[in-house]
């Protein structure tokens, strides 16, 4: 067995499970099958002869039927301590020929194990680091997969559970059927500034990787799991008209309904500790505006874009939740039926439910 002393790729993961349970995940073509694949693909096809000289094939199917093939050949086994093998591609950035070398070591930590994988042989950086998001996220579904939490002991959402974009994360890992955590940091703080530099919630991680700000969050939580889709799939009218909605709601509604509304009732800033009439009774016609434009929106439908709930609808309605509980809002949401229907579909879904924040 030679290692390449060429560009190596290291890192270290910690798995909640056994080393023999790790180690067999490498080797045994039926768990090959089932987490051996970056997010966003699935395994269509799996063989592995786990013995030294052996070879292990693995086809890797994206949503839009692209494959890509790796295989090699086992070079060293030593069940529960150490896997080595080498690594090559029938197709892709590397020539067919080319191969590089895996090298996996377990131990024990924590009562579970540490994976360090190290994979040498690149001819260049670039080739490389290409390779790094895809290795991360192969190992956070070998943690799903090995994890008595599942999904859980990679994926976990930072900030309140009362944010209304909180719980739009929330509310599409629910849609999805995905256990995650929810860790509610405060916004600002040193313990958030650690997963969003500007301090806002939510943020978001699935093991090293790690996103903020919620549309990106949602667009990742769609592409990276199964699942129905979040964004219609009627065409590109109805996509960009999800996409308006969001904007919609991110660039205007959220500051009039929210910052400029509600805030003010949950946390008053004028005269006696009361609301602030002024910046109240300047945003209502701004709300009634962006209300408007909603209630049209629905149409005859349960639902902003489609027959289906999609992001759009994610965003609105913890908004929404709230505007039914101060006096303006709750009497401009009456006066829209459709609103009112399309809000009652939601509050009907298993993922409304599960994210309902405690109000004190």
């Amino acid at each position: 067995m030679d290692r390449a002393a060429t560009f190596e790729l290291e890192m270290t993961r910690h798995i909640r499970a056994p080393r023999e349970r790790v180690f067999d995940a490498f080797t045994d073509q039926a768990a090959l099958a089932v987490w051996h694949c970056p997010r966003g693909m699935g395994v269509v096809e799996a063989s592995a002869d786990a013995r030294v000289g052996g070879q292990y094939r693995i086809v890797m199917g994206a949503r839009d039927g692209e494959q890509h093939v790796a295989h090699g050949e086992y070079q060293l086994l030593d069940r529960a301590n150490f896997l080595a093998y080498t690594w090559g591609w029938e197709s892709g950035e590397l020539p067919a020929s080319a191969r590089t070398l895996i090298e996996v070591t377990l131990t024990d930590q924590d009562g579970g194990t540490r994976l360090h994988m190290r994979h040498s042989g690149f001819p260049d950086e670039p080739t490389r680091d290409s390779h790094n998001g895809g290795w991360q996220s192969v190992f956070n579904r070998l943690s799903d997969y090995l994890d008595p939490e599942g999904s859980a002991g990679t994926l976990t959402v930072y900030g309140n559970p009362r944010s209304t974009y909180c719980r739009t994360v929330r509310m599409a890992l629910e849609e999805k059927g995905l256990r995650y955590k929810l860790d509610p940091l405060t916004p600002h703080t040193p313990e958030l500034l650690e997963h969003n530099p500007f301090g806002r919630v939510p943020a978001f991680s699935d093991g090293p990787i790690e996103f903020y700000e919620t549309r990106a969050i949602l667009s990742y939580i769609n592409e990276a799991f199964d699942g129905p889709s979040l964004i219609p799939q009627t065409g590109p009218t109805a996509r960009a008209r999800n996409e308006q909605w969001i904007s919609l709601i991110n660039c205007h509604a959220y500051d009039a309904m929210v910052r400029r509304y509600v805030l003010q009732y949950v946390f008053p800033k004028g005269a006696d500790g009361q609301p602030d009439r002024k910046v109240i009774d300047a945003a209502v016609p701004e709300i009634v505006a962006q209300l408007d434009a909603l209630e049209q929106a629905y149409g005859e439908r349960d639902y902003l874009v489609g027959n289906t709930v999609s992001m759009a609808d994610l965003f609105f309605a913890p908004i929404a939740m709230y505007l039914e509980m101060f006096p303006e809002t709750k009497a401009l949401l009456d006066a829209r039926p459709n609103i009112q229907r399309g809000q009652a579909a939601m509050r009907a879904r298993p993922s409304y439910a599960a994210t309902m924040p405690e109000l004190g």
